[in-house]
C-alpha cells in the first residue's frame, strides 16, 4: 500500500501543469530545412521574393543562408553543414497568410508550381493524401464557410520539402490580446479593412441607414477579428 499511495502521489504532481514562466521569452526565430543543392535553393528562394539575410561561407565545407518570408519574425536557414536531416524531409512548414488566393497568385506569377486551395472534410481525416493539419484527406476549393484556419495550399521546394499556405483570417480566442493588435505588413492590414468594409456594410443594411461612426466600428471589428473575439454587428 505504501508503494502504491507513492506512486499516485508522483503521478498528481507530475500532471501538475508547471507556472508559466514570464522571465524570459522563447522566441522561435529559426528552422533549419535541410537541402541537397545549396545554389538550387537559394535560387529558389530568391524566386519567392523572400529577404535574403544572409550567406556566409568557411571554405567548401560549411556555408548557412537564412531568408525570411514577407511579414514573418521566423526566418528559414540552410546551406552546406548545418543539419544532418535528410534533404527533403522537412514536412509541414507552415506559411499562415490573410487571403489565400493572393498568396497563390503570387507564386504562380512568379512561376512556382503550387496547388490548389483545399480544406478538410469535416469529421472525415482519413484519406488518401499527404498528411497536413486537417488529416489526410484534402477536399477541392476552399473552406465552403470561409473558417479562419480551415483553406490550405501546398507547394515545395526543389528538394521536397513541404510548405502550406494556411488562411488565417481570426485567431481563436486568447492567442492574441485584444490590446496587442498588430499587422505584420500593409497588405496584410490592407486584408483586415476589406473584411470590416464587407461587414460593416451589413452592418448599414441591419441599422436601415449610415453608420457616421464607421471608423471606431472599423477599429473595433479588426480588432475583435484578429484576438479571436465576438464581432461587432
Amino acid at each position: 500500500m505504501v508503494s502504491t499511495e507513492v506512486d499516485r502521489k508522483a503521478a498528481a504532481k507530475s500532471s501538475k501543469k508547471p507556472p508559466p514562466s514570464r522571465s524570459n521569452d522563447m522566441k522561435l526565430e529559426v528552422v533549419v530545412i535541410p537541402v541537397s543543392d545549396v545554389d538550387r535553393a537559394k535560387a529558389f528562394y530568391t524566386g519567392l521574393g523572400w529577404r535574403l539575410d544572409a550567406d556566409f561561407a568557411s571554405g567548401d565545407n560549411w556555408r548557412v543562408i537564412q531568408y525570411t518570408p514577407p511579414g514573418s519574425a521566423c526566418s528559414v536557414i540552410f546551406g552546406r553543414n548545418v543539419t544532418s536531416a535528410t534533404p527533403g524531409s522537412a514536412q509541414g512548414l507552415y506559411l499562415i497568410v490573410s487571403d489565400l488566393e493572393v498568396a497563390r497568385k503570387d507564386l504562380l506569377d512568379r512561376g512556382i508550381a503550387v496547388s490548389e486551395p483545399f480544406h478538410g472534410g469535416g469529421d472525415v481525416h482519413a484519406g488518401p493524401d499527404e498528411p497536413y493539419l486537417s488529416g489526410t484527406l484534402r477536399v477541392s476549393g476552399v473552406d465552403p464557410k470561409r473558417g479562419s484556419y480551415s483553406s490550405f495550399a501546398s507547394f515545395n521546394d526543389p528538394d521536397g520539402n513541404g510548405w502550406l499556405f494556411q488562411e488565417v483570417t481570426a485567431r481563436l480566442p486568447g492567442r492574441i490580446a485584444g490590446g496587442a493588435t498588430n499587422f505584420a505588413s500593409q497588405t496584410e492590414l490592407a486584408a483586415a479593412v476589406r473584411r470590416a468594409a464587407a461587414a460593416h456594410g451589413e452592418h448599414d443594411k441591419r441599422i436601415g441607414g449610415h453608420d457616421d461612426d464607421w471608423a471606431d466600428w472599423y477599429a473595433d471589428y479588426i480588432v475583435r477579428e484578429q484576438a479571436g473575439q465576438p464581432l461587432p454587428s
